[in-house]
């Protein structure tokens, strides 16, 4: 498996537009929209900072995986995404290697990515999303 860089950070957040307002207007890092993936029940919106990105990622409904993260641990840093050059690759590695999966095979995600989550449990308690782009 081959990590090219830090794709992202996801920051789980209540509202996008306080979000917003700290990363965009406080910080004064570019913000490059917004899109919503209803697969995943989730808004993103998109700061780049160099080579990599801060996402916020606002639920679409109460029963989503940041709106259930968000009532468990608060607003804050969610996962981190490494961008990988072959993500099947990438997984059948892990998979040959014992770690614990949330996405056997890749999903769609934001901006056309294809994205796979390792599990917390395996990753000493951070949430890792792998994305090829």
């Amino acid at each position: 498996m081959k990590i090219l860089k830090i794709d992202h950070l996801g920051i789980a957040v209540k509202d996008m537009e306080a979000g917003k307002a700290f990363w965009h207007d406080i910080l004064g890092l570019g913000f490059a929209g917004t899109e919503t993936v209803a697969e995943q029940k989730v808004t993103t919106g998109f700061f780049p900072v160099g080579e990599s990105e801060v996402e916020l990622l606002e639920s679409t409904a109460p029963d989503g995986p940041v709106a259930k993260y968000i009532e468990k641990r608060g607003e804050g840093i969610q996962h981190v995404a490494f961008r990988v050059d072959d993500i099947e690759a990438a997984l059948q590695e892990l998979k040959e290697k014992g770690v614990r999966l949330i996405d056997e095979t890749p999903r769609k995600g934001a901006g056309g990515a294809r994205i796979a989550f390792l599990h917390p449990k395996a990753t000493g308690g951070v949430l890792v999303e792998l994305c090829e782009r």
